[in-house]
């Protein structure tokens, strides 16, 4: 691994252990045994570090929710909906300290142009993700850039990061994955009539 994979590697650790608040350039240096200067070259600044590694997650995390939901071909779009958030549901607890790091993150992309723009083309990879997924899964014809499909993948992001907030909240009082479905059942039936 060369010095950009080593500082991955270790920002992803340290996001798991320590909180993206609490890692310095100095903790990220000595877990991947690199040096200040790598950092700077390859990511910009700590939190361009800190948030690349959190992207890598957030598509990785993404790639297995859709890998899950388009296992099989002949179920329908809203079965393949609930099987995902059914899996997202499942790998919260394992992934809490990530998502406190994610949130964490986003608070300080706010004061930061860059990184608000690195989490945006984040956002912006996994909508498009996820509005080919519907538009396979529509098995219609329709196109990924078909509004649409765009929608439902606004949609479902939106309810995924909803979820996530909310069971880190409160684990007992969010929603099962049952009451999703009801909810993106309503939204298809709508915006998908006949399909």
């Amino acid at each position: 691994m060369g010095h950009r994979e080593e500082l991955l590697a270790a920002a992803r650790r340290l996001l798991e252990e320590k909180g993206y608040a609490h890692i310095t350039a100095r903790d990220l240096v000595a877990a991947s045994d690199t040096n200040l200067h790598s950092i700077g070259y390859h990511f910009g600044s700590k939190a361009g570090l800190l948030n690349a590694a959190i992207g890598e997650v957030f598509e990785e995390w993404t790639d297995k929710l859709a890998s899950i939901a388009m296992a099989e071909p002949a179920v329908p779009p809203i079965e393949r909906g609930r099987r995902a958030w059914a899996a997202m549901l499942d790998s919260l607890p394992a992934s809490r300290a990530l998502l406190l790091s994610y949130v964490e993150a986003l608070a300080q992309a706010e004061r930061t142009e860059s990184l608000r723009e690195q989490f945006a083309g984040h956002y912006r990879r996994c909508r498009a993700k996820v509005a080919e997924l519907v538009a396979r899964s529509l098995a219609d014809g329709s196109r990924p850039d078909d509004p649409r499909c765009q929608a439902v993948a606004s949609f479902v992001i939106a309810i995924c990061d909803g979820l996530a907030v909310q069971w880190l909240l409160d684990p007992e009082g969010a929603p099962t994955s049952e009451q999703l479905t009801a909810g993106l059942e309503a939204m298809w039936a709508a915006s998908f009539p006949g399909a």
